[in-house]
Formats: C-alpha cells, sequence, structure tokens
C-alpha cells in the first residue's frame, strides 16, 4: 500500500503513475527513459499523453516570433481538452495515480496537472530552463526572456519533484524548491542498445572487416542534432575543412540555426554526407553504423552545462565519444570519451585524426564507451535515484 511522505513524495512498492502531458516520445525520447526506467523499478506506468505536434524549432521559432503564441495556445487548448477528458476517465475507472509524470517541454503542461491533480504528487521533467534556452539560442535578454524565467518559477513551483539532468541545472533551480530537485541523467532508450547488438551482427557478417579505419571507407564520423549554438557546429566544420586527406567520412545530420554558416566553413568536400533528418526510428541504427559520434563543442554557459542526448546514445549504440571537456561531460564521461576544450576546432581535429590513425585507440574508447553505457545510461541505472525519491524499488 502506498502513502504519501513528506512534501507530496510517494513511498511504497509498485506505485501507480501516469506519464502526463503534450510530449512525444518519438522526438524528445527522454520521457520514453524516464517511463521504462521506473517500470524497471516497479512502478506501474499509464500514459495520458496528447502530443502536441510541435518539435523543438518550431517552439524556438516561437520565442523569436511571438506573434505566433495564438497558434500555440489554440493548439495546447486542444490537447489539454484530451487530457482533461483522459483525467476523468481515469478518475471514474478508480485508478487514481500515486504520481504524475510530466514529459519533458511540459512548462505549461504541469500546471494543467497540478489543477487536476491537486492531491497527487506531480513531477516535472526540467530538462531545460526556458530563460536561458531562449538566451542561448540568439533571443535578447528583455521582456520575452523575463516572462521565459517566470514561467520556469511557475512550473517549478507547481511541482513536488522537479527533475533535472546534471548538478549544474540542479543549482539552477530557485533556491526555495531546490531541496524538491532530483538529478536524473539523461539516458538512452532500449533502441540504441538493441541497435549496437544489430551494428555488431552485421560486422561479424561482413568479415573480415577492421573495426575502424581503411577497409569500410575510412573512419566514419557521424554528428546529429538541431544545430544550435550549445552544438557547436562550426567547431565541427572548421574541424573537417583542417582535416586533410582522405581516410574519413562524416555524416552530418540536421538542420537549424548554424546549419549555413557550418555547411559554408565545410564547402564542397565529397567527404560529409549531409542529411535534412533521419527518421527515429533509423537513427539509432545510422549512428551505430559509424564508429565515433560528436557530442557538443559550444561555449556558452548553457553549453558548459548539459550533457547531451547524443553522448548517452552514441555510447548505447557503441561507437567512440568525442565532445566537450566541460564539467558535467568530464564528471559522467571520465575517461570513457575522448573530450576536447569546448570551442577549439583544432583539438577536435586532432582527436578525430588520433582515431583515425590508431585502431587501438578508437576500439579503447568505442569499448569504454560501451561499458560505460551499459552500467550507467540505461533506462534502469538512470532512474534509480528518483525511484528512490518515490519509494519505487
Amino acid at each position: 500500500m502506498t502513502r504519501r511522505t513528506g512534501r507530496g513524495r510517494v513511498a511504497g512498492d509498485g506505485c501507480r503513475v501516469v506519464a502526463f502531458g503534450t510530449y512525444d516520445a518519438r522526438s524528445h525520447p527522454r520521457v520514453q527513459v524516464l517511463i521504462d526506467g521506473l517500470q524497471a523499478h516497479g512502478a506501474h506506468l499509464v500514459e495520458l499523453n496528447a502530443p502536441l505536434g510541435l518539435d523543438t524549432a518550431d517552439r524556438v521559432r516561437l520565442l523569436k516570433q511571438p506573434w505566433r503564441l495564438p497558434t500555440l495556445a489554440w493548439r495546447l487548448a486542444a490537447r489539454w481538452s484530451e487530457l482533461v477528458r483522459g483525467s476523468v476517465r481515469i478518475r471514474r475507472a478508480g485508478s487514481a495515480p500515486d504520481a504524475v509524470l510530466v514529459g519533458y517541454l511540459g512548462h505549461f503542461d504541469v500546471l494543467l496537472a497540478r489543477i487536476l491533480f491537486p492531491r497527487t504528487t506531480i513531477l516535472l521533467d526540467h530538462l531545460i530552463f526556458a530563460g536561458s534556452t531562449a538566451t542561448d539560442r540568439g533571443v535578447q535578454d528583455g521582456l520575452r526572456v523575463r516572462l521565459l524565467r517566470l514561467l520556469d518559477r511557475l512550473a517549478i513551483s507547481a511541482a513536488d519533484v522537479v527533475i533535472v539532468d546534471t548538478q549544474e541545472h540542479l543549482e539552477m533551480v530557485p533556491a526555495p524548491w531546490r531541496d524538491r530537485a532530483v538529478v536524473v541523467p539523461v539516458g538512452a532508450s532500449r533502441t540504441w542498445f538493441d541497435a549496437r547488438a544489430d551494428a555488431d551482427a552485421d560486422r561479424v557478417i561482413a568479415e573480415p572487416v577492421a573495426s575502424g579505419t581503411g577497409e569500410r571507407g575510412g573512419l566514419g564520423v557521424v554528428f546529429f542534432g538541431l544545430y544550435t549554438p550549445l552544438q557547436g557546429a562550426p567547431v565541427i566544420a572548421e574541424a573537417i575543412r583542417d582535416l586533410p586527406g582522405p581516410g574519413l567520412r562524416f555524416t552530418m545530420i540536421g538542420t537549424g540555426q548554424d546549419f549555413e554558416r557550418a555547411r559554408t566553413l565545410v564547402g564542397d568536400d565529397p567527404r560529409v554526407t549531409w542529411q535534412d533528418w533521419v527518421d527515429a526510428e533509423d537513427l539509432p541504427g545510422l549512428v551505430a553504423s559509424h564508429d565515433v559520434c560528436l557530442g557538443v563543442f559550444g561555449t556558452s554557459a548553457k553549453a558548459l552545462s548539459v550533457v547531451p542526448n547524443k553522448v548517452y546514445q552514441g555510447a548505447a549504440a557503441g561507437v567512440a565519444i568525442v565532445t566537450s571537456d566541460s564539467a558535467p561531460q568530464r564528471r559522467m564521461l571520465g575517461e570513457s570519451a575522448l573530450l576536447v576544450p569546448p570551442g577549439d576546432a583544432a583539438a577536435l581535429a586532432a582527436a578525430i585524426r588520433l582515431l583515425a590513425s590508431d585502431d587501438d585507440q578508437l576500439a579503447r574508447y568505442r569499448g569504454a564507451a560501451r561499458e560505460l553505457a551499459d552500467e550507467r545510461f540505461t533506462a534502469a541505472a538512470v532512474t534509480a535515484p528518483l525511484a528512490g525519491a518515490l519509494g519505487a524499488e
């Protein structure tokens, strides 16, 4: 039998959790990791979800073009009506939840959750702070940023448990609510681990093939993202431009704010394949078919406070990780990844050159990434602190 304890938290075996909101697990798999992890720790999960249908690029566009907000309001109202009806069905079924998990980008959804489930523990996955994200993406500090920071505070104040992904983000939670926060690393969903197994099987079938260089057309390096400033795509582009000769192949996936600049820096390089995007179902397999996954290389305050999805996912897919030497990434990855100074294209080029020229080093970093992912990046592993807070174990 569960019981509410302390500040609305839940203790006991088999707590009932509703995953709630307008999230899209295909575009933002973080929520799926939380769902899978809580289930692995014994929680009973039901989803009450009405995806908003706006990707991250659309949301950033709203930040920069506030006249589009009526479109957001209309769409949000339509989705919320679905959530309200769903909450009524849950209550009529007599299975009131012990906790409600509000998925990523749930700044507004958490306010509705608090209204619909006033006596239930509300968990908010506050993976990004709207104010700092807007600033990082070029929104000038002013009324819009102040309003977004107010929205962050309102969302956090509505939750009983605030889920963040790094210690740096924990310290950004306003002091009055910081004791409600728990650090849950982003982790990787099962599909990324499965992609590794499939890629390994393909390599066995394709033997004899070396694990890294020449025989498969050069060291395969992949980057995927929305080309936001924190990702540092121009740094990657400069590194590619400064790496001479054959023996390398790059796959650059996505579009966004810094795409045109990166494309211009690289120029007409036959070693580089540009793809607008890849379906969520196909992305893990494509990444696993490479040798190296690139993380983030930006120098902004936000860039230095995150461990991005692609680092967890690339490690789960079994490829070597090269990313920036920031405090949270160093803390999470240690010596299991090749870390370079943020914003340093020459250092990034040197790291790629090392892996392209030394199969032993490539094998070492691939093996280290796999071991770390198996130990610390699974859904069950990353949600252990949250399960502890809920008493779901």
